[in-house]
């Protein structure tokens, strides 16, 4: 789909005009969200999906593209959500789940993937002495604020404004009503002063504080080393357990970003891409805080889950990391984000638009603002009309972007593709230089 853009003098008349064009092209698609409105809250299962007026229904995926019911094919930087590292075609990964439905599905017992994985696991996170396995990088992180609370026997939680810990755990200066009612002590991102005098204040009652090293939901911003030190030094004089929410950034380095940066949590929850596209999560630490799920040695958390060990994640989440994912790759990968980040804020500056690109090797968000970005209160609303003319417009040129304007980048994902993508940026930029914000002098 290639097209001329008329651009309005209004921004919510482009915007009504894209979601008509956008419409127009995807008969099929508005057809299927209408059908899936009658038996779906909202016609999704799923609401990260949505995006106004509907979300596209993505039929099959090839190596780094999705092809979409009206036989639309796009470059898929959706990614997702950094889950999709492998793309959609990963043969060693088809191999080992063709292997799994030949052995059996639904074992009834151990399986010896289930021990590999976490061997490879502990052995690329030395603070992971052990692990153990759950469905999501939710579930893993709601167990993991649970396992603090029990070690600890404190209450609370610090989080920072704005987190996003999976479909549980979502704080902000107003909580989302699905999320768990904790106790908790809000702070700040990146507000080193701020957060210490928070700890200090309420040391005594916190059993942990999460944080992810790069917020993701919140706009792929990364935590400063001052910051996430000065977090490890207060919690560990406070006997505060420190988890690292490693869901999103596990694929930031062979050892997550905690193995960049040298910062050693006392627990870390994963999730993601290494269950190598099934549903998959992970909690793990310091053998002394995860002996409470050791009921043979005295531990009294019982930890159940049918489908924790299931096979088919257990098996593709290893043959992925082991075989695919090195840290060779990784580095590669993290290496064409990194270029791609720098030349969409190249780009921004050279048109004298308010637009940066922040976040950390293949996981990155872009923004339509120039001025410093540190926390989620410096990032504009998911569905901004700026956001979703951008979106839309992308979509229309054949680029599967997030409305959120949040990229993760796959392996199959190529240079000349991000060449491509640049070069429809800059065309939006062009077609629409009358709307978009200047850079702050």
């Amino acid at each position: 789909m290639r097209l001329t853009t008329n651009v309005s003098q209004d921004l919510s008349a482009a915007v009504r005009a894209v979601e008509q064009r956008f419409t127009d092209a995807n008969p099929l698609s508005h057809a299927q969200h209408q059908r899936a409105r009658r038996v779906l809250p909202g016609g999704n299962a799923r609401q990260t999906l949505y995006y106004s007026p509907f979300p596209l229904t993505v039929v099959r995926g090839k190596d780094g593209h999705v092809t979409d019911l009206d036989g639309h094919t796009y470059l898929n930087l959706v990614g997702e959500y950094a889950a999709s590292v492998y793309g959609h075609s990963c043969e060693p990964i088809h191999d080992a789940v063709r292997s799994c439905l030949t052995g059996g599905l639904s074992l009834s017992g151990m399986n010896s993937a289930e021990v590999e994985l976490a061997e490879l696991i502990s052995a690329r996170f030395p603070s992971m002495e052990q692990v153990r396995f759950c469905n999501s990088g939710s579930e893993a992180c709601l167990l993991a604020a649970l396992l603090a609370r029990h070690a600890t026997g404190r209450r609370s939680l610090l989080v920072l404004r704005g987190c996003y810990h999976g479909g549980f755990m979502n704080y902000g200066d107003s909580d989302s009503p699905l999320s768990v009612p904790f106790e908790t002590v809000k702070a700040t991102y990146n507000d080193v002063a701020g957060t210490r005098a928070a700890l200090r204040a309420n040391g005594t009652s916190i059993a942990a504080v999460l944080v992810e090293p790069v917020m993701g939901a919140g706009g792929c911003i990364p935590g400063t080393r001052e910051f996430l030190s000065m977090l490890r030094d207060e919690t560990r004089k406070l006997g505060i357990v420190l988890v690292f929410d490693e869901v999103m950034t596990s694929r930031l380095g062979s050892g997550g970003v905690q193995g960049e940066i040298g910062i050693a949590p006392d627990l870390t929850t994963l999730g993601k891409f290494w269950g190598g596209g099934f549903a998959f999560g992970a909690f793990g630490g310091a053998k002394s805080l995860m002996c409470h799920f050791d009921v043979i040695g005295g531990g009294t958390l019982s930890h159940a889950g049918t489908f924790n060990n299931n096979i088919m994640a257990m098996t593709a989440g290893l043959v992925g990391a082991r075989d695919v994912y090195t840290s060779e790759v990784c580095a590669d990968t993290n290496r064409r984000g990194d270029w791609l980040r720098a030349e969409l804020n190249d780009l921004g500056c050279q048109m004298d638009i308010a637009f940066q690109a922040t976040g950390l090797g293949a996981v990155l968000n872009m923004h339509w603002r120039s001025e410093p970005i540190s926390n989620p209160g410096d990032v504009e609303p998911p569905n901004s009309p700026m956001r979703r003319l951008f979106q839309l417009e992308m979509l229309l040129r054949g680029y599967y972007v997030t409305q959120r304007g949040m990229i993760t980048l796959a392996l199959p994902t190529t240079e000349q593709d991000l060449q491509g993508y640049l070069g429809a940026v800059a065309d939006y930029m062009t077609s629409y230089q009358a709307f978009l914000p200047k850079r702050a002098r």
